[in-house]
């Protein structure tokens, strides 16, 4: 572009000589110069393609300014207009009707069969734990989901850093390799925007895709992709245009201050994103195939910190077939009478051990609800379950400023405020930057910082001793701070 910024930027800081230098290197006329010294074209074809370009925009343009042809949208007839245009909400099995390329049948795959003689419920009868060996775990919910997915649909492609040969950074993704060719299964440059930014482009032309980001700390090195592009494009098209495109991000732990971050709060600030958080392996199996079958961006979280755990909480085991999870529902992981805990991703297990802690030591029943979804979200169960206990606590391992859950905890407070006996409070991470391994447990939130916080700010618990300090003047020291 040699022209200003905009029509108010008149360019007055470029001088004619440097305008005119960068016009002699422009890239259309070289090729242009290039294609028809190669006898390719002759300069009177080239031109009538330019004018015939010239036009084209010039008639696109009056069309789009044409009240009648382009009328605007009638937000006094229909003030939801927008809000029901920013997610299609459709629902396909695949998104072109002919054969996937595969290398092999599904059967034959030796992943899949080797998940096939594995326990999809983590205990026995006994209540004794199967081996993690045994034990079908979160990431074979996730590959499940996907392999099952590539077979139905032809279009589905997925890529990012070492998704091929190796297996994926985390094993989800063995046993691929075998079964998708290159074309459908293939690894990319070390390029965050690179990956989204694609990813984008062909959910535009109409395919389903699964990017993925090995690491949530470098969401930032896509930013305008997964902030500005990824959710807009749909609603700017009045629905014309699809975006099946299911964004993988891995939230680390163990790696320090810049491969450990949960940025989950980040992306359920943008409207136009479905973000999920699955903690279980019958959540991630029944989410992924949720977020496939649908025609919208999702987001979707993966804590690091699950990839091998088995499932604990849905009796009956993983299924072995195709199911289901609608996105935007919480999941009572624990009944309970007197408190009730909201998690996010890994804070789950955290939170079972703090009800463990509440019941045997303090005789306290506490409600475990994993929230599952962050956009869209229910909260009708939510809302339930404080009639019932009248004291909420809300946990993420994201960092407690700006934490998706304080808009939760806020919802709750107006939508649930004469059930409440205490107000909402909400636990996560300290606002620091993530330490090494070895301190982590002074960063993300643990049990005892639970029953701290219950103790400090709801009830207190007879005879208990705080190990954390969640005091008001703490509060307000850490805020004065910027901690």
């Amino acid at each position: 572009r040699f022209s200003g910024h905009s029509p108010s930027d008149s360019s007055s800081y470029r001088s004619k000589e440097e305008i005119e230098a960068w016009e002699s290197i422009d890239s259309i006329d070289a090729f242009s110069k290039e294609i028809i010294d190669n006898g390719l074209i002759d300069r009177a074809k080239l031109e009538m393609i330019e004018t015939e370009i010239r036009e084209l925009i010039n008639q696109t343009f009056k069309l789009s300014i044409n009240d009648y042809i382009s009328p605007r949208m009638d937000l006094i007839e229909n003030p939801e207009l927008i809000g029901e245009m920013m997610f299609s909400n459709g629902s396909a099995d695949k998104m072109e009707n002919r054969e996937p390329d595969v290398l092999m049948p599904l059967e034959e795959n030796a992943r899949v069969k080797q998940i096939l003689k594995k326990e999809r419920f983590a205990f026995n009868e006994n209540g004794i734990p199967y081996s993690a060996l045994k034990q079908y775990q979160f990431r074979d919910g996730i590959f499940e989901a996907i392999i099952d997915r590539f077979y139905r649909d032809p279009t589905l492609v997925a890529y990012g850093e070492e998704n091929r040969d190796w297996g994926g950074a985390f094993a989800v993704y063995r046993g691929l390799t075998e079964a998708i060719p290159y074309h459908r299964l293939f690894n990319s440059p070390i390029s965050e925007g690179a990956i989204v930014g694609t990813a984008i482009g062909y959910g535009m032309c109409g395919g389903r895709v699964i990017p993925e980001i090995m690491y949530c700390d470098f969401l930032g090195r896509s930013g305008d992709e997964v902030f500005n592009q990824l959710p807009k494009w749909q609603s700017m098209s009045g629905n014309l245009i699809k975006m099946p495109v299911v964004l993988r991000v891995s939230v680390g732990s163990k790696y320090g201050a810049q491969h450990s971050q949960d940025w989950s709060s980040l992306v359920a600030h943008i409207p136009g994103l479905k973000v999920v958080f699955p903690a279980t392996p019958y959540d991630a199996k029944g989410l992924m195939n949720s977020a496939l079958q649908g025609t919208d961006p999702v987001v979707f979280f993966e804590s690091q910190r699950l990839y091998g755990v088995g499932e604990e909480f849905h009796r009956g085991g993983v299924p072995e077939g195709y199911y289901e999870i609608p996105i935007g529902e919480p999941d009572v992981k624990l009944p309970g009478d007197d408190i009730t805990i909201l998690t996010i991703g890994a804070t789950l297990y955290r939170a079972m051990e703090t009800a463990e802690k509440l019941k045997h030591e303090y005789g306290i029943s506490a409600e475990i609800i994993d929230a599952r979804s962050l956009v869209p979200f229910n909260y009708e169960i939510v809302l339930k379950s404080l009639e019932k206990t009248g004291r909420i606590v809300l946990v993420s391992d994201a960092s407690e400023r700006g934490s998706y859950l304080k808009d939760v905890a806020q919802n709750i407070t107006e939508l649930g405020f004469d059930d409440l006996d205490a107000p909402p409070v909400v636990v996560g991470s300290r606002n620091w930057i993530t330490p090494a391994y070895e301190l982590e447990d002074f960063f993300f939130p643990q049990a005892s910082w639970i029953l701290d916080a219950i103790h400090e700010k709801i009830i207190p618990l007879k005879n208990h001793k705080t190990t954390n300090n969640f005091t008001r003047r703490e509060k307000l020291r850490r805020s004065r701070m910027g901690i």
